[in-house]
């Protein structure tokens, strides 16, 4: 009689200890997906800086030069191209800095970033300097190039998440750039400086933004490339980031940010 009973408490103890193991494994994998869940819920909107975080300034900058170069036939004044390149980009920089600090207006820096390659050449014809600057605003948001991943990007975010661009880029440039590739339809809301009468980083831009999406800054997520204005920006108004830098080797010991990343498939793992 004694075997019956030692099988039945066998068998038992064996049960026991399967369901023991199914019901571990069952709360392990529902607190996983219950802790992607709650990282994923805590975010409700998302603004994205546009260029070089979605659209390739870069690339299609200097296509536009080229087009404009040739056309107006600059190699009368520069040895070619790239030497021409090269003072721009440079000047360019330095006169999108101040703008971002409010140091000088929009027709300045329009004017002066074609003025100053040509002086630097001994040409002193600022109607030229400016009849080149409308030329290149024609020319550059036609152009498409988007960053690699940029469509992947937005096709995984947009059935998540209404969508903003928020951008310091000038109004009559950046609608058309984002019509002409393709990704205006993604967005609840385009949140350019000149509407928002404020410039990233300042608060202000990203407040905006906040009051048309009907957003909280703690379910807010902020996604660009630049430090300064986009990651600073966001940190200014209370906003979580995510740090996308041009240059990937870049050192982040003195640049805090909620996320970096290296790719923009990279977000895919945190949104």
């Amino acid at each position: 009689m004694s075997k019956p009973i030692r099988m039945r408490s066998y068998k038992t103890g064996a049960l026991y200890f399967f369901n023991f193991f199914i019901r571990t494994k069952i709360f392990t994998l529902c607190s996983l997906i219950f802790n992607l869940c709650s990282q994923n819920m805590k975010y409700k909107y998302v603004f994205i800086d546009l260029d070089d975080t979605l659209w390739d300034f870069h690339t299609n900058a200097k296509l536009s030069l080229q087009d404009m170069f040739v056309h107006r036939k600059l190699n009368r004044h520069f040895t070619d191209f790239e030497e021409f390149f090269r003072i721009y980009a440079k000047r360019n920089i330095e006169l999108w800095e101040s703008y971002g600090k409010g140091e000088i207006t929009k027709d300045f820096l329009m004017a002066e970033r074609f003025r100053y390659p040509l002086s630097k050449m001994g040409v002193d014809d600022m109607k030229l300097a400016e009849e080149i600057g409308i030329q290149y605003l024609e020319i550059l948001p036609a152009k498409t190039a988007l960053m690699p991943y940029a469509i992947d990007l937005l096709e995984y975010l947009y059935p998540k998440y209404p969508l903003s661009i928020i951008s310091n880029g000038f109004v009559e440039v950046q609608y058309k750039k984002l019509r002409s590739s393709g990704i205006e339809k993604y967005f609840s809301h385009i949140v350019l400086s000149e509407a928002a009468n404020a410039l990233k980083p300042d608060k202000q831009i990203f407040e905006y933004a906040l009051e048309l999406n009907g957003a909280k800054a703690a379910e807010t997520i902020m996604i660009g490339d630049s430090y300064e204005a986009d990651i600073r920006g966001a940190q200014n108004a209370s906003i979580d980031q995510i740090y996308f830098p041009l240059k990937k080797n870049e050192n982040f010991t003195d640049k805090p940010s909620t996320y970096y990343i290296q790719s923009l498939k990279d977000v895919f793992d945190i949104l």
